[in-house]
């Protein structure tokens, strides 16, 4: 068998964990990839609505095992938070969830970085979340990280202590370091590591090679957005990882061979939280409103997310390298009061040229969007289960972007519920 992935097409936040909660009964595994607690992925069920930072979506369906590939950075304190809560609802967390021994662990002192390094950025902050992703990642690359597996080493204590005190020598660079009671953050980080102890940590590459060997299908899970990609994003507001769909290669220890679909998750408009480009951003009241009616705030950390309209070019790029072979489009029913709904089709340079292609370097080229406006429908469609049923402006827009994405619209979202998804095959 092989792999199918959801991936962000944006700068995250498109509404990944929705369509994973739907996708994943068809799957023996859903496999998170990359990233750390700075994801949050928002799912409802019923009444009820459950954000995961680090625990791939499909921990709410049964029979089905999860896995936290090597790829992830995970915080201990975090991870059994959300173990803890979801085992209170009566989730056997133990029998379903797998933890890659490769997966690195993300220290106190990495945190602290995080924090001092962000805020000594003054107004030239890049967004960070400043749960230690960045630095974890760092000594991840610079052969000084610690990993899930070590924990169970006799001198764990020891190469803690040491990649502790170089963190702290680390942190006498920085004028104004945040205060932090690092003692508590201590003993709150070695209670949850023997917390997890119990847990299956395991020589992961193995266990879902042998898997997809046996005949099981697994759905991939990334954070993010492609857009957020530490080579293929608007660097350096990028996060810290491989966010596309080679990252799942890389994060799960598959081979490329094994990836089959790719389903790329598209917000029907565009959103970004922290800093960085943003070409169709609105800072007016249309940007206002769509941050009202959609909710826009971060699942992790309550920030305002930054709102525009869709933004074909960027969309082109990230179905160019990633690959993907279905949308899943999000959100529709945001936009049942905006009319006219715009499109941004190409970028206008500082030169009057106009391209349709990404420039190199969002950051330090000021580019306009070409937009074009496409009637709205004026009308609630949250309740609409099929395509036939929606209204013709509505069709009329999905149809559009299906044609400049020159991609199937496959999965259509007009509500935050489990069942407000029309399936579009």
């Amino acid at each position: 068998m092989k792999i199918d992935v959801i991936v962000g097409l944006q700068w995250g936040d498109e509404g990944k964990g929705k369509i994973v909660d739907y996708l994943a009964p068809k799957y023996n595994m859903v496999a998170r990839f990359q990233g750390g607690p700075n994801a949050g992925h928002t799912i409802k069920i019923d009444k009820d609505q459950y954000v995961l930072h680090i625990m791939p979506s499909g921990i709410f369906h049964d029979n089905m095992l999860n896995l936290i590939g090597s790829g992830v950075v995970i915080d201990p304190v975090i991870l059994m938070k959300e173990i803890t809560q979801l085992e209170e609802i009566g989730i056997n967390v133990r029998e379903k969830l797998i933890i890659s021994q490769k997966a690195h662990l993300i220290l106190p002192t990495h945190k602290l970085i995080d924090a001092a390094s962000e805020y000594s950025k003054g107004k030239k902050k890049i967004g960070s979340t400043l749960k230690g992703i960045g630095p974890t990642y760092m000594d991840k690359t610079g052969r000084n990280g610690l990993r899930v597996g070590d924990i169970f080493l006799s001198n764990f204590t020891e190469k803690y202590q040491n990649l502790k005190e170089k963190h702290l020598r680390f942190l006498k660079q920085f004028e104004n370091v945040p205060e932090f009671d690092i003692e508590n953050e201590e003993k709150r980080f070695f209670d949850k590591l023997n917390n997890l102890k119990k847990y299956k940590i395991l020589n992961a590459e193995y266990f879902i090679n042998e898997f997809l060997d046996s005949g099981k299908k697994v759905l991939a899970e990334g954070a993010q957005g492609t857009m957020l990609d530490i080579n293929h994003g608007t660097y350096p507001f990028v996060t810290s990882s491989n966010t596309i769909t080679a990252g799942v290669s890389v994060g799960l220890g598959v081979a490329p061979s094994r990836i089959d679909k790719v389903i790329g998750i598209v917000k029907a408009y565009t959103t970004r939280v922290g800093s960085g480009p943003f070409p169709t951003e609105l800072n007016d009241e249309t940007g206002e409103m769509l941050r009202e009616k959609g909710h826009e705030f971060g699942a992790t950390t309550g920030r305002k997310r930054r709102c525009g309209w869709i933004d074909i070019p960027q969309l082109k790029y990230s179905i160019m390298i990633n690959g993907v072979t279905d949308i899943a489009l999000t959100k529709l029913d945001v936009l049942n009061d905006f009319n006219p709904v715009k499109i941004g089709v190409n970028y206008k340079l500082d030169d009057n040229t106009v391209t349709n292609q990404l420039p190199y370097d969002l950051v330090n080229i000021n580019v306009d969007p070409v937009y074009e406006n496409h009637p709205g429908w004026n009308q609630d469609i949250s309740q609409v289960r099929s395509v036939s049923d929606l209204p013709q402006n509505a069709l009329s827009y999905i149809n559009r972007l299906k044609k400049d994405l020159n991609t199937r619209i496959t999965f259509i979202s007009v509500g935050p519920e489990r069942s407000a998804l029309i399936v579009n095959d």
